[in-house]
């Protein structure tokens, strides 16, 4: 199972002090969280795609670059990538680039994102969310698992005779997580491809979050990928610590009450009490996350939101320290009794490559079959 953060990127002013990082130490910041990352163990590091304040990740393929150069093990990814506003050519070739930068180090997350506004920015109709992502990502598979397309669709310009380039390493393209909240459509393509579902459940009951993964894994199974235990999933997640529980609240109650994605909602102990935010001691995180298959059975990966809502960049290095000292190391023995041998592992280059037989041409490999250890 891997363990990891994400980020969303925002710029916010820390409420005890007034202050607020430019974009340039915010973007910095990201680069220092992810060496961080990695210098605990964890496993990935992903970023999120925004083309609107207060957030700065508007370019992801350049920051994981960037971060690719810095670190040797870390898997890469995004949280999320814009399907719908995003033309599939440029996904394809931009991801295929950066695997072969990073060798091999890196998946990604599509997702249609939840701002309106970008939309028409990139020429694209809001109202029209979930049949771009569709089509968008059909395209981007064929690109991927195709020397040569000729492809006509509804929202962009017809392909003829064209080639992607580069080809993704190995012949095996980046392994996609489908992100979603609350569509159901997302969780249906994630199924039909056989790829990964992300259930980024922060700010939702895990009663949700539970109907949805169980959507998405009678599909998986529905279509042919596998059993429904065999489905590929991952979840979202967000932790304060401290050693002293009581001073991780105290600490954490400003951010929480301050931050416009909380602020004027629900009571800090609501929301806890609603959705996986835990604030308190590592234990509770261990006794909070370790629950999570209880409710969506053997999942693949669990990512974390910690530097969020104003928190200085100490502060969240220190948060992301407790994570792999502390928590992540349990978490890892406590999700492995038990779990099922038939259930598969957190996809990863190698492994993949290996299941598809070694390195071959794109045009014979199968993306759902790659997963499951079909060929």
């Amino acid at each position: 199972m891997h363990f990891g953060i994400f980020t969303v990127g925002d710029i916010t002013a820390d409420p005890t002090n007034g202050s607020a990082p430019t974009e340039h130490e915010r973007i910095k910041a990201t680069v220092a969280i992810a060496q961080k990352a990695e210098e605990v163990g964890l496993d990935v590091f992903a970023t999120g795609e925004h083309h609107n304040p207060p957030f700065v990740p508007s370019s992801p393929t350049t920051t994981l670059a960037y971060i690719g150069a810095q670190t040797k093990n870390i898997l890469l990814s995004t949280a999320t990538t814009l399907i719908t506003t995003n033309d599939p050519v440029k996904i394809a070739e931009d991801y295929a680039t950066l695997q072969h930068l990073v060798d091999g180090r890196v998946d990604l997350m599509m997702g249609r994102g939840n701002t309106g506004p970008v939309y028409p920015w990139f020429g694209q109709d809001n109202r029209k969310g979930v049949e771009l992502a569709i089509e968008n990502y059909a395209l981007l598979r064929k690109l991927w698992d195709n020397d040569v397309v000729n492809w006509e669709g509804q929202f962009r310009t017809p392909l003829q005779g064209f080639t992607a380039t580069p080809r993704p390493l190995d012949g095996v393209s980046p392994f996609v997580w489908h992100g979603s909240i609350r569509t159901p459509e997302i969780a249906e393509q994630a199924a039909y491809y056989g790829d990964g579902f992300f259930h980024n459940n922060i700010f939702w009951p895990m009663s949700h979050t539970k109907q949805m993964v169980q959507l998405y894994r009678q599909r998986f199974e529905h279509y042919g990928h596998g059993a429904a235990h065999q489905a590929i999933v991952g979840l979202g997640g967000q932790v304060f610590m401290h050693k002293n529980s009581q001073e991780a609240v105290r600490q954490f109650r400003p951010y929480f009450d301050n931050a416009p994605v909380y602020g004027h909602g629900p009571s800090l102990e609501d929301f806890s009490a609603q959705t996986p935010l835990t604030v308190g001691s590592p234990q509770q995180v261990i006794d909070r996350y370790a629950a999570m298959r209880d409710h969506v059975g053997d999942y693949q990966r669990q990512l974390f939101l910690i530097d969020h809502a104003g928190l200085p960049l100490g502060t969240v290095l220190d948060q992301i320290e407790i994570l792999g000292s502390e928590v992540v190391p349990v978490l890892r023995r406590e999700m492995a009794v038990g779990r099922p041998a038939d259930v598969p592992d957190a996809p990863t280059h190698d492994a993949r490559t290996r299941a598809a037989g070694g390195a071959r041409d794109a045009t014979v490999y199968a993306a759902g079959d790659a997963v499951t250890g079909r060929v």
